[in-house]
């Protein structure tokens, strides 16, 4: 259900950071990150920026630099990603723009509306744990 592919592409920098999680991190370059996840380098250092504008990584410029994971995996969630890269769609109705909360319904509202909420509890309670040394 994520939307953009660059919210993906995100997600995959994010689990590379989060496999390579520990006391001390282990850096990882941009490059790094897009070889190990077969994206295009310069894609991920944009990427990176952002997530870093976003409080999520952190980078260290130079020889022996690299990014991690700004907080634990366990503190960073799905949600945290897709907010820094995509617009809320919650509201999105198939009759169009202000015609639910506005007039009766439309016939998919109340299915719809139960799908999105299971879709954005997901995104809030699935962090980035999951990926804490799972790859090389």
């Amino acid at each position: 259900m994520i939307q953009q592919k660059t919210t993906q592409n995100a997600i995959s920098a994010m689990s590379r950071l989060a496999e390579l999680y520990g006391d001390p991190p282990t850096l990882a370059s941009s490059r790094d990150i897009a070889e190990s996840r077969n994206l295009p380098a310069p894609l991920v250092a944009k990427i990176l920026t952002e997530l870093s504008r976003g409080g999520l990584v952190t980078g260290s410029p130079g020889p022996g630099g690299g990014y991690r994971l700004a907080k634990a995996p366990r503190e960073i969630t799905l949600r945290d990603v897709v907010q820094l890269f995509e617009r809320d769609t919650s509201s999105a109705c198939p009759y169009g723009p202000g015609w639910c909360g506005t007039h009766e319904p439309c016939p998919l509202h109340h299915s719809l509306q139960a799908m999105q909420q299971i879709y954005q509890d997901y995104l809030s309670y699935t962090n980035f744990a999951v990926f804490v040394g799972k790859r090389s």
